[in-house]
């Protein structure tokens, strides 16, 4: 490589703690962007610290604690760990994470890398959305803005269609003992965006479909084996669907009482996998009448995981 390089990887964030005050700060810089939350500014931001920094805290604390780890937040510690292991196949090569909100910022991560000339950051959202790929396009400028360092950056706004990540997907369905042993209806579940942000022209609905059908068809699976769903709206307007909860209390009626369910979008697994689809999304599909319910876990930080990161990686070192 001829210019000095660096890593970033960037994940959404979490709260420092599963606490009401870590969260409702957390909560405050996450739901306060406009790319998350496009409403009239004085009509959001009167209902969020009215209403929502005030009731939902309380609610989450339990929630986060239910996925906390014994140091970090499960998103933190995947990420980090992801990061370790990319590290160690490119020695020299420092690798550092950054969160869209909360810690670490993509200014602290920009200090730790500050003797570089080029920097290549990975957000490690595969389908690009503006509330994701496009926040830590802003953070990042915002960074860089108040930064003394003058950098080359490489910014990889998506990799839905990676052929690597689209293989790792399906070899993580493959080693399912639910998938090896039967025929389960196969469940894509992407996080949901509001729809009027879809309608407006974000690509990201295309790009959920399009990495379903790749992984679809590198499973071979005929049409009636696999759906789309999108799960995690709040708030009262319409979202992204069908939604994963509504769909889950409908498959049985539907005769489908065996469920595999993927969440492509999500590179490490956090609050919105492990509590919302493996707990939660479990309880209604088995209350409906569904009889088996199996959630395969993120990519996170194995090594089918880390080698898409370096293939990626290395279409942008010089």
């Amino acid at each position: 490589m001829q210019e000095k390089t660096a890593i970033v990887l960037v994940n959404l964030g979490t709260p420092d703690a599963p606490d009401e005050g870590s969260i409702r700060r957390y909560l405050k810089q996450f739901l306060s962007d406009p790319r998350v939350v496009n409403l009239p500014r004085w009509l959001w931001l009167s209902i969020l610290n009215l209403i929502i920094l005030r009731v939902r805290p309380p609610k989450l604390v339990a929630k986060y604690k239910l996925v906390w780890g014994t140091k970090d937040g499960p998103i933190r510690n995947i990420t980090n760990a992801l990061a370790k292991r990319v590290s160690s196949l490119i020695p020299g090569v420092p690798v550092v994470t950054a969160m869209t909100y909360g810690n670490p910022s993509m200014s602290n991560a920009l200090r730790q890398v500050s003797d570089a000339e080029r920097i290549i950051v990975l957000p490690l959202f595969p389908q690009y959305a503006g509330a994701t790929t496009g926040a830590v396009q802003d953070a990042l400028e915002q960074a860089l803005a108040n930064s003394a360092g003058r950098y080359m950056i490489d910014f990889v706004d998506e990799y839905h269609t990676h052929p690597g990540y689209i293989d790792a997907l399906a070899v993580s369905v493959e080693k399912s003992k639910a998938y090896r042993d039967g025929t389960p209806r196969l469940v894509f579940s992407f996080h949901g965006i509001p729809k009027a942000q879809a309608d407006s022209g974000d690509p990201y609905p295309l790009q959920c479909q399009a990495t379903a059908s790749l992984v679809a068809t590198r499973l071979c699976l005929p049409k009636d084996r696999w759906m789309l769903t999108f799960q995690s709206r709040f708030g009262p307007a319409e979202w992204l669907t069908p939604y994963t909860d509504i769909t889950m209390g409908s498959l049985p009626d539907q005769g489908i009482h065996d469920v595999l369910v993927v969440c492509p979008g999500f590179s490490v697994d956090c609050l919105e996998t492990i509590e919302e689809i493996k707990i939660l999304n479990r309880d209604v599909f088995l209350a409906a009448g569904g009889k088996r319910f199996t959630y395969v876990k993120a990519l996170n930080a194995s090594w089918d995981h880390t080698n898409v990161i370096l293939d990626i990686i290395n279409k942008y070192q010089k």
